[in-house]
């Protein structure tokens, strides 16, 4: 029997959640010493504050600064490390230079994770940690991810997944947590707003940073801005279309996407929706892991 170094008793939450969280807290105390990999998002956020909890110093939270992942991401990650007081490094990578992935094949998340988990692993090796665990929680395994052959590979550890702990779940326990992220719009890598088989520039990369960053400064929390040569399609969720389709946004937004060399600005009447370019690979019974 694990004796369990924290207790969440005083959390708000039903017989069914409580479970799972105390599932989640017996695998991290087993582990001993973690590796976190840390995107800053709603789920490494959560995975990284039980797992400090639970094991206090022995705990690293490795955050990628990459070119296919927003500045902006990697300085929220920052803060909320150190708000939650775990030591915390950076390390550097760039996907792009891998012809493998710059190629933007089917399995493009397949070669970007083998990169960095080779890295985690001679991190984690280095600091005497036991374990590298992510942020993949149990509803991710029925989307298309090529991660996470590479996770299963190198022997990387998804607690979340392993507690059965869905997204839905993960944002109520953040929000019971003061978790800053607990509402935090879900964030994907920069190469997902091109269709597979375009070739991933670092150039095409940055406008797409950019054009998304100015649909932010217009109040628009969830977007994507998706690429298809000289057009976009930008995706919101219906409840924000209000805000998407005022026509001094709507002119605001050409203008300014126009600036960065996209020739047509299209709108998404189906609104935002995770891995939609993924819809081609489902379609053709390619979803799996």
């Amino acid at each position: 029997m694990i004796e369990l170094s924290v207790s969440y008793d005083a959390l708000d939450i039903d017989n069914s959640l409580s479970a799972k969280l105390h599932a989640l807290v017996s695998r991290l105390t087993a582990m001993g010493s973690v590796l976190v990999a840390y995107s800053g998002g709603t789920d490494s956020t959560f995975l990284l504050k039980v797992a400090f909890d639970v094991l206090n110093s022995k705990v690293l939270a490795v955050t990628t600064h990459s070119p296919i992942y927003k500045t902006k991401e990697l300085e929220c990650a920052r803060e909320i490390a150190n708000s939650i007081g775990v030591s915390h490094e950076v390390i550097y990578q760039n996907e792009l230079k891998n012809e493998k992935f710059a190629a933007n094949p089917a399995d493009r998340c397949y070669y970007c994770k083998k990169m960095l988990f080779t890295k985690l692993l001679l991190l984690a090796e280095q600091h005497n940690l036991a374990w590298v665990v992510d942020g993949t929680n149990y509803d991710d395994t029925t989307d298309y991810r090529p991660g996470l052959t590479a996770a299963t590979e190198f022997g990387i550890n998804s607690p979340l997944k392993e507690a059965k702990l869905t997204k839905d779940e993960i944002r109520i326990l953040s929000r019971q947590l003061q978790l800053p992220t607990w509402n935090k719009p879900a964030e994907a890598c920069l190469s997902t707003r091109f269709p597979y088989g375009t070739r991933l520039y670092e150039e095409n990369i940055a406008k797409v940073e950019k054009a998304e960053m100015f649909l932010e400064q217009l109040g628009i929390k969830q977007k994507r801005v998706r690429v298809h040569g000289e057009l976009v399609r930008i995706e919101v969720p219906k409840d924000e279309f209000p805000v998407l389709l005022k026509e001094s946004s709507m002119n605001k937004i050409v203008t300014a996407f126009k600036a960065l060399g996209y020739k047509y600005v299209t709108v998404d009447l189906e609104g935002y929706r995770m891995g939609s370019m993924n819809t081609f690979i489902k379609t053709n019974g390619q979803n799996k892991n």
